[in-house]
């Protein structure tokens, strides 16, 4: 296994493992698949771009893109110790390898490796007790449950916020 940045040459696998992604578990990301799917090659890549506003890692094995890992630094100057974990997945055929942890040890690494950081945060629906698991045994703690979170397909979910401090 590789985990590694993702660059613009990288936008065909990052398309096709994120809208696998959205496909396989709906209910863990706010964007849809459809609404994934229409975007361009163009804006895929400026994504993955170096002067991005997020830095995308990949996990790879044996070549193939299975996981993926966002991270956004904050850029107000009063958050700007803030670094927010997004879209995190791992292939459903791949899942209880490491890829997950692994993912988030370089994504934590990366981050701590930027001046002034001092936390990470993400948020996990409450569909997804695995993903909250594996952060919280990469240290990550809950701090807060914000109820009515999101409401899709006649359901309300409730969002698990999580922390990891530097």
């Amino acid at each position: 296994m590789t985990v590694r940045r993702l660059t613009p040459p990288d936008a065909p696998a990052y398309r096709a493992a994120r809208l696998a992604a959205l496909q396989a578990d709906p209910a863990a990301f706010l964007t849809t698949a459809h609404e994934f799917a229409a975007l361009g090659e163009e804006a895929l890549a400026a994504r993955l771009a170096p002067d991005a506003a997020g830095v995308t890692l990949g996990a790879f094995v044996d070549g193939q893109l299975l996981g993926l890992l966002t991270l956004v630094r904050e850029t107000a100057p009063p958050l700007a110790h803030r670094v927010n974990v997004y879209g995190v997945s791992v292939a459903p055929g791949a899942r209880g390898q490491g890829l997950g942890a692994a993912l988030v040890r370089a994504g934590v690494a990366l981050a701590r490796s930027w001046a002034g950081v001092t936390s990470l945060h993400l948020a996990v629906m409450d569909t997804q007790d695995a993903a909250r698991r594996l952060y919280e045994r990469c240290g990550f703690r809950v701090w807060g449950i914000q109820p009515d979170a999101v409401r899709r397909d006649g359901r309300v979910h409730a969002e698990h916020w999580l922390v990891l401090e530097c």
